[in-house]
């Protein structure tokens, strides 16, 4: 891979992580604010959902965040943009859609096919 593409796919990754570590910050302040009071349960019960739900686009943010750190790392020691299963290239094209990814296409493929073909 070029060195110019590597330096492209640290800042994207970089600027990834930033935003996340920042939505994530915002979560703890949110979840720290004191809770209403609602008198009508109704209106506590969706509140809980809303927190509920917010919880679980956190989590996967957090997941996302170990991704991210995984991918820099691989950029620092030169294994970023080849395939863990075949030890090919995996297409810019495929990292520029999912940046975060460690397997090329066709591996990714022949994985979700076996995952699908054993009900995972």
């Amino acid at each position: 891979m070029k060195q110019e593409d590597i330096q492209y796919f640290k800042k994207l990754l970089t600027k990834l992580l930033e935003d996340l570590l920042a939505q994530a910050d915002d979560t703890v302040v949110t979840m720290n604010s004191p809770k209403e009071n609602f008198p009508d349960p109704t209106d506590r019960a969706s509140d809980e959902e809303t927190r509920n739900f917010m919880l679980r686009i956190r989590d996967r943010e957090h997941k996302l965040i170990k991704k991210v750190k995984k991918a820099l790392d691989r950029i620092e020691n030169g294994t970023f943009g080849i395939c863990d299963k075949c030890g090919e290239e995996i297409s810019i094209e495929r990292l520029k859609a999912r940046p975060v990814t460690t397997q090329c296409i066709d591996c990714k493929t022949k994985e979700e096919a076996l995952e699908k073909a054993l009900g995972i």
